[in-house]
């Protein structure tokens, strides 16, 4: 695709709007568009006009579910002409021969290598190795490093490492190993265009790397349905600690008042998605910025260790 950098911008709903696409796909990166559970056409077409005229590649990303109950909202991703596409979260493939036919390149996560395999044997053309660390949904099943070691030896597409990588230790580490390159989320979520909140980046920034956990408490609250194989890792809180493996106390009551939290963004009660690399985001940067950094202090560990190794 002609990236400058290994580095693709995790498709995250409620975050990876168009503007954060654009200025990733700009610094060299593959900036990808995220519609989550609540995404429609109509949200994607508010996002696409950021990426429209980009003489960088761009990609998006859906939710395979969502995209089963809104049949043109993947009509209208095909139409938009992404390098990219990835459909998270589903056992149907058919949507995979429909991108190619469409001349777009495909990408799955997977969470082991059985659905690796499966990934693969259905047309995937990129692998995406999603490790227990990311932050949002997923199957938390193993970490990160011991999945992509495994994949890597399983599948013989590009293969993505993805969950707890936001510094240049962690790019250099999933490179070395011999992933093709990152597939960020939480390095993102700080940056001035992605549609994070102010609120919501100043708890991102304040977060230390032990403040997250995977629920199911929020999607149960507000009546998501997300499968319960599918938690999301958030960032800790009151309305976590109070109803995290309590479910079935969340009545009307709760569900009013995190529903409000929500409108008001008050972090104590709502959520915020953050993976476990979230401990490493200091200051809000410019996505070039992030991007930039993370590269050059990856190519100088890579040399670094290639020296020691002589």
């Amino acid at each position: 695709m002609g990236l400058s950098a290994p580095i693709v911008n995790a498709p995250m709903g409620g975050a990876a709007g168009g503007r954060l696409a654009a200025a990733v796909s700009r610094a060299g990166g593959l900036g990808m568009i995220g519609m989550g559970s609540s995404a429609t056409a109509a949200a994607l077409a508010a996002e696409l006009p950021h990426v429209a005229g980009l003489e960088r590649p761009f990609g998006i990303g859906l939710v395979h579910w969502v995209a089963v109950n809104h049949p043109d909202l993947l009509d209208l991703a095909l139409s938009a002409g992404p390098a990219l596409l990835s459909v998270s979260f589903g056992d149907d493939w058919s949507w995979v021969r429909r991108a190619h036919d469409a001349g777009v390149a495909v990408a799955a996560q997977i969470a082991d290598v059985a659905e690796a395999r499966r990934a693969a044997d259905a047309g995937a053309d990129v692998v995406v190795a999603r490790g227990a660390e990311g932050g949002g949904h997923g199957r938390p099943r193993m970490a990160t490093l011991p999945l992509l070691a495994e994949v890597l030896d399983s599948v013989d597409v590009p293969v993505l490492a993805a969950g707890g990588i936001a510094s240049a230790r962690g790019l250099a580490a999933v490179l070395a190993a011999g992933a093709a390159g990152a597939w960020l989320g939480t390095a993102f979520t700080a940056c001035p265009e992605a549609l994070t909140s102010a609120a919501a980046r100043y708890e991102l920034l304040a977060a230390p790397g032990d403040a997250t956990t995977t629920t199911r408490a929020f999607d149960v609250a507000l009546q998501y349905p997300w499968p319960a194989t599918l938690p999301e890792r958030v960032l800790r809180n009151e309305f976590v600690d109070r109803y995290d493996g309590r479910e079935d106390a969340i009545g009307a009551d709760a569900r009013a008042a995190l529903a409000d939290a929500v409108e008001a963004g008050d972090y104590r009660v709502a959520p915020v998605n953050a993976g476990q690399g979230v401990g490493m985001l200091r200051e809000p940067r410019s996505a070039a910025d992030v991007i930039d950094a993370l590269c050059a202090g990856a190519e100088q560990l890579l040399r670094r260790w290639a020296e020691d190794l002589r």
